[in-house]
């Protein structure tokens, strides 16, 4: 028979144990975003620019075929590392809305020719991507066709680590060289904005959306 005492002290342990455990996560729940938070930030300030196979532009609006503010700057600084012989090749990635003339990649690649001077040649279109993710996965495909194994990404600072993070779970060896140009940069608000969403980005890739324990990612199993 177990004494009115015994039965005391294992519900005050019980007790005990549930407050570590909610102690714990509410710790945790603090910690994690802040240094999610700050590796976006440190990333932001690196710049890779080892010899690699290709130039991995991540797609932005584009309007009739002019690419936007935020295109731009990152086509002009892929323009730059290819000028610096970085890479030989270029990639745009990026589909099209409903209604649109051109695909992210397209209006990309005809700036990067005709206003940038980067020969055609030298521009290859991945005439998809609704979101990083995605885009990830088709230059991938692309990369595998072409024989390619290696890239840096241009994106926009905050968002490096994130696209870089996706463009290695496809198996390729990727490096980051953000632009430090554009509206992405244009005010310290804008910049502090860029960290807060891409904080959260990253959690909910590292949670949801990647590879790892559940295999493929939780999101993308309804895409198979």
């Amino acid at each position: 028979m177990v004494c009115p005492m015994s039965i005391g002290r294992v519900l005050r342990l019980a007790v005990q144990g549930v407050g570590y455990v909610v102690a714990g996560t509410l710790v945790l729940g603090l910690l994690l975003p802040v240094a999610t938070a700050t590796h976006v930030w440190a990333h932001a300030r690196g710049d890779d620019r080892a010899p690699v196979d290709t130039i991995f532009v991540l797609g932005a609006a584009q309007y009739d075929g002019v690419p936007s503010n935020w295109l731009a700057s990152r086509l002009n600084h892929a323009a730059e590392l290819y000028k610096q012989g970085i890479a030989p090749v270029i990639v745009t990635v990026g589909g099209a809305a409903d209604g649109d003339r051109f695909t992210e990649a397209q209006a990309g690649k005809n700036y990067l020719v005709q206003d940038l001077g980067v020969p055609d040649s030298a521009v290859v279109e991945v005439n998809s991507g609704r979101d990083t993710l995605t885009s990830a996965r088709d230059f991938a495909e692309v990369a595998k066709q072409n024989g390619w194994s290696s890239t840096v990404v241009v994106t926009d600072p905050a968002h490096s680590l994130r696209a870089q993070q996706m463009v290695r779970d496809q198996g390729l060896r990727a490096g980051s060289s953000p632009t430090r140009q554009g509206p992405s940069v244009a005010t310290r608000s804008e910049q502090i904005s860029g960290i807060v969403r891409e904080t959260g980005g990253m959690l909910y890739y590292q949670v949801v959306e990647r590879p790892g324990l559940f295999g493929r990612g939780l999101s993308s199993a309804g895409n198979a």
